[in-house]
C-alpha cells in the first residue's frame, strides 16, 4: 500500500490535499483525515446537490481487497457480517451490511463489492478503517483468505445529483445507464484515466456514482468533471453538505447515530440484519436476544417546529419529563427550512408522538417523523 502523507497536524492528506489549501479551504480533523467543512458555502453545495450535480472527496474511505486463498472469500466474509452474502449474485454487485463484536456492539457499516467470485473489496468507513482491517486479520486464522488493504492506493470522488449522469457521460463510454443501483463496473476510462470503478452508489438520497479512481490520477478527473461541468451548475462540495443531505434522505452516520455500544436493531439498520441468515456470525447470538427480548430500541426521525437546533448527545424526554433517549443526529434541513434529525428511544415511542428535547437547558418539542424526509418530500 502507498505511504499516506500527513500534515503539520498530523492529518492524512487525501488526493485533494492541496487543492483546498490552494483554495484557502479551513482544513478539519475528520476521523485523522484533513478534509474541508465546506468549499463555498454548505447552503449552495447542498442545493446543488438535489437541484444539479456535485462533486465529493471521499478518499477518507477505506478499500481493503480480500481473495481466496484456503477458504472461499465470501463464505469467510459471511461468517463476520450481519447480512447475507448469497444475495449477491453476480459480479460487480454491492451490499451494505454491519461488523459486529460478540456482543452485537456494531463496528461499523459498510459497503462491499463482488468483483468475482473468489474476490471481494470491503470499504469500511475512515475512521474504522484500522479497527477494521485488524478484525478482519485477526479473525483470519492460518492464511485462510488473503488481505491487502489498499486504502492509500486509491481516491474516491462522489459525483451525485439529478445531473450526475449527464456529467459523467461526458468523459467516459462507459454504459452508465446499465449499472444498477448497489452496482459497479471495475476498470472503466474516465477521462483518459484507466482502471477506474464506476459505483451507483452515494450518501446524499440522489441518483449518483462513486469513482474508484488511483490516486495519483484524482485530480485530474476532479478538474476535468467540474470544466465539463460548468453549464449543468457542477459544485464542488464537502463535508457540511454531505452531513445535511444525508440527514435528510434518513442516513445513519457511524459514530452519530451508531457505535460499539449500540446493536444495529437499535441503531436503525434492521434490514441488514436478516433474520433467515443460516450462517454464523460474530454477534448472531446477542442480537437475536436482543430482538426477542421485551425491552429494545429504535432509530426515529424528529422535526422541529421552531428555530432551535437539537444536536448529537441532547437528551430526549417524554411529555412527563422522563428521559427516554438521546439524539443521534441534528441539523436544520436545508430543503425543508426546520431542524430535523434522529433519535434513539424505546420502540414504544412511535412516528407522531410528542417528545421533549433539552436543547442546552432549553425544553423543545418535536414530533417523532420518518427518517427519510426526502423520500416523503418526493413522494408527495
Amino acid at each position: 500500500m502507498t505511504e499516506v502523507q500527513t500534515d503539520a497536524n498530523g492529518l492524512k492528506k487525501t488526493p485533494m490535499y492541496d487543492y483546498y489549501v490552494e483554495k484557502g479551504c479551513k482544513i478539519t480533523d475528520f476521523g485523522g483525515w484533513g478534509l474541508p467543512i465546506q468549499i463555498s458555502k454548505i447552503a449552495e453545495e447542498h442545493k446543488a446537490v438535489r437541484e444539479a450535480v456535485g462533486l465529493f472527496d471521499a478518499s477518507h474511505m477505506g478499500e481493503v481487497r480480500v481473495k481466496t486463498n484456503k477458504v472461499n472469500a465470501f463464505e469467510w466474509w459471511n461468517g463476520l457480517i450481519t447480512n447475507e452474502v448469497s444475495k449477491i449474485t453476480y459480479d460487480g454487485k454491492a451490499q451494505y451490511t454491519a461488523v459486529c463484536k460478540e456482543d452485537g456492539g456494531m463496528l461499523d457499516d459498510m459497503i462491499y463489492y463482488r468483483r468475482n467470485e473468489d474476490e471481494l473489496i470491503v470499504t469500511p468507513n475512515g475512521s474504522n478503517r484500522e479497527k477494521i482491517v485488524n478484525w478482519m486479520v485477526d479473525h483470519n486464522q492460518d492464511g485462510q483468505v488473503e488481505i491487502t488493504d489498499e486504502t492509500y492506493d486509491w481516491g474516491l470522488i462522489a459525483v451525485q445529483g439529478p445531473k450526475a449522469e449527464e456529467l459523467l457521460g461526458r468523459l467516459t463510454d462507459t454504459d452508465l445507464a446499465s449499472i444498477e443501483y448497489y452496482s459497479y463496473k471495475a476498470d472503466q476510462t474516465v477521462a483518459g484515466v484507466e482502471k477506474v470503478q464506476i459505483s451507483r452508489t452515494g450518501y446524499t438520497g440522489e441518483e449518483g456514482f462513486e469513482l474508484y479512481i488511483p490516486a495519483a490520477d484524482m485530480l485530474t478527473i476532479w478538474k476535468k468533471l467540474v470544466e465539463e461541468g460548468q453549464d449543468l451548475g457542477v459544485t464542488e462540495c464537502a463535508l457540511g453538505a454531505r452531513d445535511t443531505l444525508r440527514l435528510e434522505a434518513g442516513l445513519p452516520l457511524y459514530g452519530n447515530d451508531f457505535d460499539e455500544s449500540v446493536n444495529p436493531i437499535a441503531g436503525g439498520i434492521a434490514f441488514a440484519v436478516p433474520k433467515d441468515k443460516e450462517a454464523d456470525y460474530i454477534g448472531k447470538e446477542a442480537i437475536a436476544a436482543y430482538r426477542a427480548g421485551d425491552k429494545k430500541e429504535a432509530s426515529r426521525g424528529f422535526k422541529v417546529d421552531g428555530k432551535q437546533i437539537p444536536r448529537h448527545g441532547m437528551e430526549v424526554k417524554n411529555q412527563e419529563g422522563e428521559v427516554i433517549g438521546v439524539v443521534t443526529s441534528g441539523t436544520k434541513a436545508p430543503s425543508f427550512g426546520f431542524p430535523i434529525g434522529f433519535v434513539r428511544v424505546p420502540t414504544d415511542y412511535k412516528v407522531g408522538d410528542k417528545i421533549i428535547i433539552d436543547v442546552r437547558g432549553k425544553e423543545v418539542e418535536a414530533e417523532l417523523t420518518k427518517k427519510d424526509w426526502l423520500a416523503v418530500h418526493k413522494a408527495n
